[in-house]
């Protein structure tokens, strides 16, 4: 029984949008090496063997030592922390390992304490501006190029950039303007090193860029990561259909207040996280409500959505027609507004069957 905030995961719409994916990257040449920051989840990464996939990029060491029981070439797609070298040590000895760099410092640091092998991406900007090397600071690439040429542990595998500014649009229209702006500036790079690395990766992240464009002319591995679950902020961007989203939180009702036609939900920042977004119709929302439907849920029900949340406490507007039909007791299920933080916040999922699947 279902008594205090539980995440659900429809296990058929997420392998669905798995497949999905996977037959785009298919389509298009492309390597598949999905971000598993979503889903943290050993199980829920074995389904992506299921369709081809044998490689996985992750957000940190610890999350790659969690996968590395299963997978053996992985892609840390973050500044590498040089504090942890003695995991990434342990590491490079037992699977395929790659490391984002962007600075001499740690490619230093790197030369002089590694014991084995391991891949090396630039990280580059490409309009995100949130880290990584300017895409024109030529003179920045060629020094970490010439250092890495001269050291036995360090290979040189590519470029790599993430379109995180798509997040910012609200069409795919606008998703697909990021998308080929981002592209075009990392395969500057590729036509000016290509000669002297003809086996270069050009490497994409970005859900919302890999879910809309059917064009990655020049690109060789895309690492999207919330197509897994989708959310309703990839849905607003245009990303995803709200049928495609494969998560739904179910919140135990605590309280009603019939005079603001609002009911309280056990179901707050520490389960959501407090991310938002602004929708059209409603304003600023922290999830939507849906329908249970069977043993997954339905359609989202029209002006019914988290409108505010604190540490426990979750408010929800509730049209007036519909009130009296909630009785204090019931679960309501709601949308997220972001699945990967959903997700590391509670830990664990509940398949539909109501199976319990793990997290790292």
């Amino acid at each position: 029984m279902i008594c205090v905030p539980t995440l659900f995961l429809d296990v058929k719409r997420c392998k669905k949008n798995i497949g999905k994916m996977a037959s785009k990257a298919k389509r298009h040449g492309l390597e598949f090496r999905p971000h598993a920051k979503t889903h943290q989840s050993l199980e829920v990464s074995r389904w992506f063997k299921e369709f081809g996939v044998t490689k996985l990029t992750v957000s940190s060491l610890k999350m790659a030592t969690y996968f590395a029981e299963e997978w053996d070439d992985i892609t840390v797609a973050f500044p590498t922390n040089i504090l942890e070298i003695k995991t990434i040590n342990q590491l490079s000895k037992k699977i395929k390992l790659n490391l984002c760099i962007e600075n001499i410092e740690v490619l230093e640091f790197l030369s002089e304490q590694l014991e084995h092998p391991i891949g090396i991406f630039l990280k580059i900007d490409i309009g995100y501006h949130r880290t990584g090397i300017d895409v024109d600071d030529i003179e920045l690439i060629n020094s970490l190029l010439l250092k890495m040429n001269k050291q036995k542990f360090l290979e040189f595998k590519g470029f790599l950039g993430h379109a995180g500014h798509s997040y910012k649009c609200r069409s795919r229209e606008a998703v697909e303007s990021v998308h080929q702006k981002s592209k075009e500036q990392i395969l500057l790079l590729k036509e000016r090193y290509k000669k002297q690395y003809p086996n270069l990766i050009i490497s994409l992240g970005d859900t919302p860029g890999c879910s809309v464009s059917e064009d990655f002319y020049g690109v060789d591995e895309i690492r999207p990561g919330n197509f897994v679950f989708y959310d309703l902020t990839q849905n607003i961007i245009g990303s995803n259909s709200l049928d495609e989203i494969a998560v739904a939180m179910a919140c135990p009702i605590v309280a009603k207040h019939k005079t603001r036609n609002e009911i309280i939900i056990y179901g707050g920042g520490i389960h959501f996280s407090k991310d938002r977004i602004e929708d059209p119709e409603d304003g600023i929302i922290f999830g939507r409500v849906v329908e249970k439907k069977n043993k997954t849920w339905g359609p989202y029900i029209p002006k019914m959505f988290v409108k505010s949340l604190s540490q426990e406490h979750g408010i929800v507007s509730v049209p007036e027609a519909i009130f009296d039909g909630y009785k204090i007791g019931d679960l309501i299920w709601v949308l997220p507004v972001h699945s990967c933080m959903a997700a590391d916040l509670m830990k664990k999922f509940y398949t539909t069957d109501e199976e319990v699947i793990s997290m790292m």
